[in-house]
């Protein structure tokens, strides 16, 4: 077996056993086909057949049946193996095996590895692994995601106010990804986790012209403050759809179902008006 081979299959589903023929198989009763399969390089196989092994509590010849995969490298069979460990409470082990991806310098064993901390008890750990690479994307959510567990809210979100003076000249290059809106928008879910709705929106709706994922979010925490005229006035000028989603959700939660359905025609009005 090969690791790039497994990962390109794996990714275009060329040449292998994708994943909704495997389960009509199990669900058909050809165990034994899957069973046999799994042993000739199919990934979906050997994962769904280590996994019914697992249920019938033979953990060590499901680790077996991965053992081949993992040996490659290959960063989806470490994890495959890492997330069965967990759910059978060996969570030392995943660990383990995760730790070891990440000091042979995998680039995404890092962000595994300290959500898997961060899961256990170990968040506040798993946040000073994480602090240096502040600035590359994904990373840095996961930053934010553990930070309320480790108890530095605060700190993250200071953390991340110099990275909001930057404007791209480049994007993705020019800052791996983590643009100003993202930046803000991880600010002002910290804020949010704090009990500070207010300023969350604030931050949000800062500079006028918000990218559709900070406006599904700004929509959002209006719902919950039950802002229902400032949800109002902005679905008037909604082409995106998410404003007037959350008026309309806001609307029929406090029983006002009628209101949700002329919010609904309302916006189609405008489209259809913009498209003339």
């Amino acid at each position: 077996m090969d690791a790039t081979d497994l990962d390109y299959r794996a990714w275009t589903r060329s040449g292998c056993i994708p994943p909704e023929l495997v389960s009509r198989l199990l669900e058909r009763g050809h165990v034994a086909v899957v069973e046999q399969q799994a042993g000739r390089g199919e990934w979906n196989c050997a994962l769904a057949w280590a996994r019914l092994l697992g249920e019938r509590g033979r953990q060590a010849e499901a680790l077996e049946v991965l053992t081949p995969y993992r040996a490659t490298g290959w960063w989806t069979a470490v994890v495959a193996v890492a997330d069965l460990l967990e759910a059978w409470g060996r969570v030392k082990e995943a660990i383990e095996i995760t730790l070891a991806r990440m000091k042979a310098g995998h680039p995404m064993a890092l962000e595994f590895y300290t959500r898997l901390l961060a899961r256990h008890g170990r968040a506040e750990e798993a946040f000073t692994l994480l602090r240096p690479y502040l600035g590359e994307r994904s990373l840095t959510v996961a930053l934010v995601d553990l930070a309320a567990a480790a108890g530095r809210d605060e700190e993250a979100a200071e953390l991340l106010v110099p990275l909001t003076g930057h404007r791209c000249s480049d994007f993705p290059w020019c800052c791996l990804g983590l643009d100003r809106d993202t930046v803000i928008a991880l600010i002002a879910t910290i804020r949010e986790r704090q009990g500070r709705t207010d300023e969350a929106i604030a931050l949000l709706s800062d500079g006028g012209t918000m990218p559709r994922g900070n406006r599904e979010q700004w929509a959002a925490l209006l719902a919950l403050q039950g802002r229902l005229g400032d949800l109002r006035a902005a679905a008037a000028n909604d082409e995106s759809g998410c404003v007037v989603d959350r008026l309309a959700w806001l609307l029929e939660e406090r029983g006002d179902v009628e209101g949700a359905i002329a919010a609904y025609r309302q916006a189609d009005r405008t489209v259809a008006h913009g498209a003339d």
